[in-house]
């Protein structure tokens, strides 16, 4: 079989995988609705996280941790008989080790919002238990899917006690500024947002970028169980950090929409790592998108002179404000 041909069945395996996964964990999401007795409603709101019992461990469990997670809108497609539900809980039954992936996620994601270390042991204890055999096979499911949806990496950051956490994997820092209820990655989202911007000539029509969004299961007027609002969060909470630019189309009339990068994403990232972030999630690498990669190639080299002209300028400031004392010939008295 051509090497092109196997490229192709590789990606779309891995993008069929990655839609089971994600239907499984908005299934099971829906289904911890049922379970709305462990989690007491605090302030007319369901607490996000479950409240621990005097002398447990500080570690969440996964099931707790799923059961107690936001998920009104997966509730109302539960009851509306959304076949996303359905297909998800089916995935679960068919293939137990999806149900552990799901879980984990789950699990990475409450430690992620609680800024709590993560170990092999806790994973093991409270997410894989019987199923340890297959803890790389999970770990590894688990990751790609943190990578591809919320764009952060699992590190291994302590080899011998098998301690990880998980990173960012651009410079973005929007993360830690939003209120600590929003604070869920959405990295992954911006960077869809960024590269559709980028892949559409720097500019990009608002119906283009939601007409992506509703491929991956994400709508202007449906509250997302990991997103939440994601119009207020592409329109607004991403706009005043500066890292989209939301404005009326020139002339527009009716007034239509459009997003441009903002400043802290010029800053913080590139079209490159954008464009090697896409390419992951087709399974595929930067180069396999000829115009774009060109295009990402010329804005490293502008970066790179850039920052040069930067380091000679700042030498050049340094140079001008050190004083210069003349040097006195070696034969000549000091006093």
């Amino acid at each position: 079989m051509p090497r092109g041909q196997k490229s192709k069945l590789r990606a779309r395996e891995k993008r069929r995988q990655a839609r089971s996964e994600t239907q499984a964990l908005e299934a099971a999401q829906a289904t911890g609705e049922s379970s709305s007795a462990a989690c007491p409603p605090s302030g007319g709101r369901r607490a996000a996280t479950p409240r621990r019992p005097q002398g447990s461990p500080s570690s969440v469990s996964a099931d707790a941790a799923l059961s107690c997670t936001d998920s009104d809108e997966g509730a109302r497609s539960q009851d509306e008989g959304s076949p996303s539900s359905s297909n998800g809980a089916e995935v679960l039954r068919r293939d137990p080790l999806n149900k552990k992936v799901v879980l984990l996620v789950q699990f990475l994601l409450q430690k992620y919002k609680k800024r709590e270390p993560i170990t092999k042991a806790d994973m093991l204890k409270f997410v894989i238990k019987r199923y340890k055999y297959h803890f790389n096979e999970i770990l590894k499911r688990a990751s790609e899917h943190m990578e591809l949806a919320f764009g952060v990496d699992l590190k291994e950051v302590d080899p011998v006690r098998h301690c990880y956490t998980l990173v960012n994997k651009l410079d973005l820092t929007f993360d830690g500024t939003m209120h600590e209820e929003e604070n869920m990655p959405k990295t992954g989202l911006l960077m869809i947002v960024l590269g559709v911007i980028f892949m559409k000539g720097s500019c990009a029509p608002e119906e283009e970028v939601w007409e992506v969004l509703n491929m991956m299961g994400v709508y202007a007027e449906r509250k997302h169980f990991i997103y939440g609002e994601p119009k207020k969060v592409i329109t607004q909470d991403l706009v005043q950090l500066k890292y989209l630019e939301y404005r009326q189309a020139p002339g527009s009339e009716p007034p239509r929409f459009e997003f441009l990068w903002g400043p802290r994403a010029y800053a913080e990232t590139s079209k490159m790592r954008v464009l090697e972030f896409l390419a992951k999630i087709h399974d595929t690498v930067p180069s396999a998108f000829p115009s774009w990669y060109e295009e990402a190639l010329k804005d490293e080299e502008e970066r790179a002179r850039a920052r040069a002209a930067a380091r000679a300028r700042t030498a050049a400031m340094a140079s001008a404000t050190t004083p210069h004392f003349p040097l006195l010939p070696a034969h000549s008295p000091i006093f």
